[in-house]
């Protein structure tokens, strides 16, 4: 095995761009690391993306919104106060991915490009309309966070391209968000389901807002007839209703052994509801 260190994600590129067998980046560790030690994955090529300057850093940008380094981990999210109040959902969501031990070193680029439909952080990201931005071998281009999961364990990301920062919008005024997940054990498991929403308020009435699902696809679905439902609404009973309606509909779960596809479509109704009254509150100023 190759371990390379570059200092720039121009050469992260080229250098994945190189390789000719299995290459992995590493920048949190947490699921390459486990995946080698299980013999799941044995790269020919480790490109090791910390010590690239910018990558454990959170910044506000000049429009208000916030870049993340792909190297920041659950913790440090979770104690910056700036971005919990702006986007608490996109925070929550990453705070359950793993142990206290882990939430030390896993971070948010790695949990969207590992691929898992049931990724914690990944609904938050897409409710929020995050976008990433990816160097490559002919430069830099940005994405929506929807586009990067193809399937489970897959991504779109080309051969030679590399996921550089995460990129999200201003929060502006009377917004808000939240995430939820339904879990047999109380810590520590996967999501059954996954449920995050974001929405902006006019007076009392929700002027846009976006709904993402976890573990109900094969990839992270964004919903915009459930996002449409609430639109234009004070979310009512009859804006809860439709909201539980058209989240049903985008459901095209599995069954397994943690649960049947029957289930899976019900929970991800209830959870909607849930999520859709906290970022309402939210963005009302009230605490939630």
């Amino acid at each position: 095995m190759r371990y390379h260190t570059p200092s720039t994600f121009e050469d992260a590129a080229r250098l994945a761009a190189e390789a000719s067998g299995i290459t992995r980046f590493l920048a949190g560790g947490t699921d390459v690391l486990v995946q080698m030690r299980a013999g799941a994955v044995i790269p020919d090529d480790l490109i090791d993306l910390k010590k690239i300057p910018g990558v454990s850093e959170i910044a506000q940008t000049e429009e208000g919104g916030w870049r993340i380094g792909i190297a920041v981990p659950g913790a440090r999210l979770g104690a910056h106060a700036g971005l919990c109040a702006d986007w608490p959902g996109v925070v929550e969501g990453m705070e359950l991915v793993g142990s206290t031990q882990v939430q030390g070193r896993a971070t948010l680029t790695g949990n969207l490009c590992n691929g898992s439909p049931a990724a914690d952080s990944v609904p938050g990201l897409v409710a929020a309309g995050a976008t990433v931005e990816i160097s490559g071998p002919s430069g830099l281009r940005s994405a929506p966070v929807e586009d990067i999961p193809a399937g489970p364990g897959k991504t779109t990301l080309q051969p030679g391209e590399v996921i550089s920062a995460i990129l999200l919008p201003p929060r502006g005024t009377a917004g808000g968000d939240a995430y939820q997940r339904f879990i047999p054990r109380t810590e520590m498991d996967i999501a059954v389901v996954g449920c995050a929403i974001s929405l902006t308020l006019d007076g009392n009435s929700i002027a846009s807002a976006r709904v993402a699902l976890g573990a109900v696809a094969p990839t992270v679905l964004l919903v915009p007839e459930a996002a449409a439902a609430i639109t234009g609404t004070t979310l009512d009973d009859d804006a809860l209703a439709a909201l539980t309606t058209a989240v049903e509909a985008a459901c095209t779960p599995i069954s397994d052994k943690r649960g049947t596809a029957e289930f899976r479509t019900e929970v991800a109704g209830v959870l909607a509801r849930r999520v859709a009254k906290i970022a309402y509150a939210r963005a009302k100023g009230a605490e939630a």
